[in-house]
């Protein structure tokens, strides 16, 4: 029947539109270049971090400044955006990256911590440090180290990034920002948008950030472990950074 016919062929019209629409809007994102924020590093306009907000809700990656450089985040629960992060670092799945909280409220939700090391942590955060800590059982296993059921966390001490958690409502999840082969981080927004414009979503310009790490402190074990030295003093800890 003529009739029949032409509703199974409209039918079958619209769903090859729909996959190519599906396959035209992944690859435009691909093709379009990161959006580009200039947000007060000490006021932050809400506007605008509303808007990086959805940007990080759709699934995109965000250059953000910190307390010691720039980072890369996007959202906890994204894992195609986590892949996308680890692929422009170069970095493999035994490489953690670290968990960026508002305060130490939200400890307790990813990470075992006893009462000293609690005491530890908050006497130096927020700053330019990350904990690398005993993750809990509700801790999902792509976010924690394979084989040591570790996690790392970070109390950021920067208006913008805490403005971010804020107001997206839960952690983001980050890696400094430096990228292969360069041994150090970025801290220009602008050489950040050169670099990186078709492979992230937002660049967020606060001006230049430090160009030094944060330090990498593990708290596993009966004493404090340096894994990398940064822009956090060592001396709360009773290490040099000759414990490297």
């Amino acid at each position: 029947m003529p009739g029949a016919q032409n509703i199974k062929c409209n039918a079958y019209a619209k769903r090859v539109g729909a996959g190519l629409q599906a396959l035209r809007t992944t690859h435009l994102r691909h093709l379009v270049m990161s959006q580009f924020f200039r947000i007060h590093p000490d006021n932050p306009q809400p506007r605008l971090i509303n808007q990086a907000v959805q940007i990080i809700n759709d699934g995109g990656i965000v250059a953000l400044p910190t307390d010691s450089s720039y980072a890369l985040a996007c959202h906890l629960d994204d894992k195609n955006a986590v892949e996308r992060i680890r692929r422009i670092r170069g970095l493999d799945e035994k490489q953690l990256l670290s968990l960026l909280v508002r305060d130490l409220s939200e400890l307790s939700n990813f990470a075992i911590v006893d009462n000293r090391n609690y005491r530890l942590i908050k006497s130096v955060t927020p700053g330019p440090y990350v904990f690398v800590l005993q993750a809990t059982k509700e801790v999902p296993r792509r976010l924690s180290h394979p084989s040591r059921k570790t996690i790392g966390l970070r109390v950021p001490n920067h208006a913008i990034t805490l403005a971010l958690l804020e107001a997206l409502g839960q952690p983001l999840l980050g890696s400094t920002l430096i990228l292969p082969p360069d041994t150090h981080p970025l801290n220009d927004a602008e050489e950040i948008r050169q670099r990186l414009e078709k492979q992230i979503d937002l660049v967020i310009d606060a001006g230049a950030c430090a160009m030094e790490p944060s330090t990498v402190i593990d708290l596993t074990g009966d004493e404090p472990v340096l894994v990398r030295p940064g822009r956090g003093s060592l001396e709360p800890f009773g290490l040099t950074a000759e414990n490297a």
